[in-house]
């Protein structure tokens, strides 16, 4: 169990991440429901990163100006056109393996202004 220096909790062995806000743990807390999404400039930049991951190649998605709830839906959706794994956490998408320009082309179907970021 760790706590943080406000001396909230933030992580549980039970439970998993703590909201720092409400307390409770992240899947049960309302309170990042109400938050506004996070202004971005309007381009999804999507890019491969490698580093600590023990080689493994990840592709992510950054940018999305969408609610926690519509940001794992896509993230989902992303995972399945590139038939692998992932995860979303603190508002970007991961993607295993390097679909960078999968995803580009599946985004900008969707109607947003993703780019190619990076190498």
């Amino acid at each position: 169990m760790k706590k943080n220096a406000s001396g909230g909790l933030v992580y549980s062995t039970d439970t998993g991440r703590m909201c720092p806000a409400c307390r409770q743990p992240v899947a049960n807390c309302h309170c990042s429901q109400n938050k506004p999404a996070a202004k971005t400039d309007g381009v999804v930049r999507v890019s491969r990163e490698t580093k600590g991951r023990g080689g493994k190649s990840v592709t992510l998605v950054k940018g999305l100006a969408l609610d926690a709830p519509a940001l794992a839906l896509l993230g989902k959706q992303l995972k399945t056109a590139c038939g692998s794994g992932g995860t979303v956490k603190d508002g970007v998408i991961e993607v295993q393996g390097d679909h960078a320009d999968t995803l580009v082309a599946v985004l900008q179907k969707q109607g947003h202004n993703a780019k190619r970021a990076g190498g």
